[in-house]
C-alpha cells in the first residue's frame, strides 16, 4: 500500500481524518497562501476605493472569506485538470494527486463542496454581484485547461483573479464603474507580471510536456515584455489614483511598487529557477504596498500635505 496515502491510524481504529485533512489542504494549497494574498490585494483595492475608504464590514467578511475558499477551489481543479503531468515537473511531483495521496474522486467532491461554499457566501451580497459570480466561477474552472490549446493562459488566470475587483464594487456601491473595470485591466496585467515569472521557473519542463505559457510565447524576449507590462500597469495604477483622488500616500505607494518591478528585473536577469521564483514572491510586497497606500490615502493624515 503506497505510505502516502494511510487510511487506518496505527491502531487499525478506522481512517486517519486528520491525515485527509491534511491532504485536502494541500491539495488546496493552503500551506502557500501566496495564491491567495494575490488574489485578495487587488479585491482589497477595489473595496477600499468603492467605499471611499473602509468597506461594510459584512462585505469585506464576505470577500476576504471567498478569496481563500475561490483560490482553494480553483487549486483544485487546476491539480485535478494537471494530475497526469504534475508528476513529471520537479517542483510538481509531490503533489497529493501525483503521489496518490488523494484521488481524481476526492477531488473533485473537494472542489464541488468549496464551490458551494463560495455560493452560500456570495448569496449573502445583492443580486448583481450574484449575476457576476457566475462569470467568474466559469473563469476559475475554465483556466487550468487553457493552457493546453493557447499560449495567454496567463491572461485568462488574470482575469478569473481580478473578477473580484467588479463584483467587489456592486457588493460595496451597487454598479460596476468604469474605474472598475480599470482597476481590474490593472489586476489582470498584474497577474501576466507575477504568474510569467512563476511560468519561468517551469519553462524547461513544460515545453517538454506540451503545456504552453506566456514565458514559452515570450521567449528570450521575456524581461523585455515582463518589462513593458510592469510600465503599462504603473501607468494605470496612476489613473487610478487620479481618477480616485487619492493622495500623496498612494503616490509614494507607486514609487515603491516601481522600485520592487525593477528588483524583480534583477532577480529574473539570469532566468535560473530560483531568481524567477523569488520575483513572483516579491509580487506579494507591490500588492500590499499598493493596498497601504489607498488605506492612508481616505486617513486623516493624507490632508496633512495637501
Amino acid at each position: 500500500m503506497n505510505s502516502a496515502r494511510p487510511h487506518a491510524t496505527p491502531h487499525g481504529a478506522g481512517p486517519d481524518w486528520r491525515h485527509r485533512l491534511l491532504q485536502y489542504a494541500r491539495l488546496a494549497r493552503l500551506h502557500r497562501p501566496i495564491g491567495i494574498l494575490l488574489l485578495l490585494w487587488p479585491m482589497l483595492w477595489a473595496l477600499w476605493i468603492a467605499a471611499e475608504g473602509v468597506p461594510r464590514l459584512d462585505v469585506l467578511v464576505i470577500f476576504v472569506l471567498g478569496t481563500v475558499v475561490m483560490r482553494s477551489a480553483g487549486c483544485v481543479i487546476n491539480d485535478y485538470a494537471d494530475r497526469n503531468f504534475d508528476g513529471h515537473v520537479e517542483r510538481t511531483k509531490e503533489r497529493p494527486l501525483p503521489t496518490g495521496a488523494v484521488t481524481p474522486r476526492e477531488a473533485l467532491l473537494l472542489f464541488a463542496v468549496l464551490l458551494a461554499i463560495a455560493l452560500a457566501l456570495v448569496l449573502a451580497t445583492n443580486r448583481a454581484t450574484i449575476l457576476l459570480s457566475f462569470g467568474g466561477a466559469a473563469l476559475a474552472i475554465t483556466y487550468p485547461f487553457a493552457k493546453r490549446y493557447t499560449h495567454l493562459p496567463q491572461v485568462h488566470l488574470g482575469a478569473a483573479f481580478g473578477w473580484a475587483v467588479p463584483m467587489a464594487f456592486t457588493a460595496q456601491s451597487g454598479a460596476v464603474s468604469p474605474l472598475a473595470w480599470l482597476l481590474f485591466s490593472t489586476a489582470v496585467l498584474w497577474a501576466v507580471i507575477y504568474d510569467t515569472q512563476d511560468a519561468m521557473v517551469d519553462r524547461d519542463d513544460d515545453v517538454r510536456l506540451g503545456i504552453r505559457s506566456t514565458a514559452i510565447l515570450f521567449a528570450d524576449a521575456d524581461r523585455i515584455i515582463i518589462g513593458g507590462l510592469m510600465c503599462l500597469m504603473l501607468s494605470n495604477l496612476y489613473l487610478i489614483g487620479r481618477r480616485a483622488d487619492l493622495g500623496w500616500p498612494y503616490d509614494g505607494a507607486l514609487l515603491v511598487a516601481a522600485a520592487l518591478f525593477v528588483y524583480q528585473q534583477y532577480l529574473i536577469r539570469d532566468r535560473n529557477r530560483a531568481g524567477c521564483f523569488a520575483a513572483f514572491l516579491n509580487n506579494n510586497w507591490v500588492g500590499g504596498v499598493l493596498f497601504l497606500g489607498v488605506i492612508l490615502s481616505y486617513s486623516p493624515a493624507s490632508s496633512w500635505f495637501k
